[in-house]
């Protein structure tokens, strides 16, 4: 029996770290239900599903008290189940038997990387693996892009005591409005919202399709990009990304990233208590479209200027790799490894962006961009005139002085985890003899930091991590793990008050 120790309730953890294990373990038996239909083996999975089923029913039987769960409990809760996550993704893999997949590191990589939404991937042929295993990789950043947290706080009633805790640790960015509906609610009409968005998709993507509007569409790639446009996790089941599809595909690919780079609790009050006002009231969520339409502006004046690309191809070359980038999705249609390096330096400033808070996307959020430049006024303004007292506003509320903190603290966080990550793939790659620019350091670090998938050289969009060492391997899972939880709650882990009675 696990008993708790200085002061943190470790039966309960993990009593509820086996219950949400228990449940996961019911995944792999979807792309089992696929192999048997292409007819290819699904056992890889069936294992897969005992395996972590029966790992976390024992876990639950040998502990109790998940119903105990309090905010210390939860940073736990959360930080163990994501590192569990990325296990259960890479057993399919490497039961398999895919030679790409053979390495134990690559396959947990995989996992990571998918159930992150990151969408970086050590697969050479991604083509090269079989429908079912292909489908997997989709479905695990399905599953991760709202949350495991939240879809277990929707489905298992149990966990209703502490959710509270749970989901707002779970969910991403700060916490600016206080929740006031029941935990369960709010978590079921987050995932409602995220099943009809992706059932959307699908039908959109699937109806070019069916009309002959794209030919390289079917009804197998609908359902595959859906899976990881919704979550901004970019997983492509081609080598070449999107890049094969027609212009109309392309375009509804960019129009979900969109949307689902936005605050989905605001998504939520438009589409379904039908206040469309609440997107012209929101300045993050006109902050994040101003944001991506400079970008895209920018770079399709570069690619014109340049001689990439003109008319509609260079509009919707630019656009999708602003969303693309901004959102954390990772998808791309052409290689922007041989665009300029003016075009590089604005990508990789769009790494440091993501989407709304409360969306499935990665980064820093606009929400902090745009309070830390309030901040920063603010601290500008009483420079000059001392005496003068402000509020931090944002949509015409003031914001507490411990979520600025909190924002402020994140950044300089987010920041310094960046930098260590970017100096230990350098060091790596020089003990290694692996080509790597510096800005291909940067974009590798920034790009699993942030959950957004590719990166520039050989880690570009059409590319691999697969010559990364097992080490830098290792560097960037950490990476992907303290970005997907927003570093805080990892942080807070590893103080010494956290442990103490």
């Amino acid at each position: 029996m696990i008993r708790p120790e200085l002061g943190v309730d470790l039966r309960a953890t993990f009593n509820l770290v086996g219950s949400l294990l228990k449940y996961l373990g019911l995944a792999p038996l979807l792309p089992a239900a696929i192999a048997v239909g292409y007819d290819e083996s699904p056992w890889p999975f069936v294992a897969s599903a005992a395996i972590v089923f029966g790992a976390g029913w024992g876990l639950e039987r040998v502990t109790h008290g998940k119903t105990q769960v309090g905010i210390r409990e939860g940073f736990l809760v959360v930080s163990v189940t994501w590192l569990l996550a990325a296990a259960v993704g890479a057993l399919p893999y490497w039961l398999s038997g895919e030679a790409q997949f053979s390495h134990p590191i690559d396959a947990y990589f995989e996992g990571m990387s998918g159930f992150t939404t990151t969408g970086a991937t050590i697969l050479t042929n991604v083509e090269g693996i079989s429908h079912s295993l292909a489908m997997w990789r989709q479905l695990t950043q399905w599953l991760g892009g709202m949350g495991i947290i939240v879809l277990a706080l929707a489905v298992l009633p149990r966990l209703k005591v502490g959710g509270r805790q749970l989901l707002e640790t779970e969910l991403p960015g700060p916490e600016i409005e206080k929740l006031t509906l029941r935990i369960r609610e709010i978590a079921q009409r987050l995932w409602l919202l995220y099943v009809a968005l992706t059932a959307l998709e699908v039908a959109v993507l699937t109806g070019f399709a069916w009309t002959g509007i794209d030919t390289a569409m079917d009804f197998y790639d609908a359902v595959a990009y859906s899976f990881t446009t919704i979550p901004t996790g970019g997983f492509a089941i081609d080598n070449r990304s999107v890049e094969g599809f027609g212009a109309a595909s392309q375009w509804a690919i960019l129009f979900f990233m969109l949307v689902a780079g936005a605050n989905f609790a605001l998504l939520y009050r438009v589409l379904a208590r039908r206040q469309p006002q609440a997107f012209a009231r929101d300045e993050e969520f006109r902050l994040y479209l101003v944001l991506a339409a400079l970008a895209s502006v920018v770079l399709v004046v570069e690619l014109w200027v340049e001689d990439f690309f003109s008319g509609e191809a260079a509009i919707r070359h630019a656009a999708f790799t602003a969303v693309s980038t901004m959102t954390t999705t990772g998808f791309a249609t052409t290689d922007f490894n041989q665009w300029t390096l003016f075009a590089l330096v604005v990508i990789v400033a769009l790494m440091f962006t993501g989407g709304q808070a409360g969306s499935t996307t990665g980064s820093v959020k606009v929400v902090r961009h745009l309070l830390m430049g309030r901040i920063l006024r603010r601290e500008l303004d009483q420079t000059v005139h001392p005496e003068v007292i402000s509020r931090v506003r944002l949509n015409a509320r003031p914001v507490d002085e411990r979520t600025l903190r909190a924002v402020t603290s994140f950044v300089l966080l987010y920041v310094g985890v960046f930098a260590v990550g970017t100096l230990l793939l350098v060091l790596e790659a020089a003990r290694t003899g692996l080509d790597l620019r510096l800005v291909d350091a940067i974009a590798a670090s920034a790009a699993t930091l942030g959950n957004g998938g590719s990166a520039f050289g050989f880690a570009g969009p059409m590319g691999s991590f697969e010559p990364f060492s097992d080490v830098s391997k290792v560097v960037m899972i950490v990476l992907m793990w303290v970005g997907r939880l927003e570093i805080i709650p990892v942080a807070v882990l590893l103080t010494r008050n956290y442990w103490r009675t």
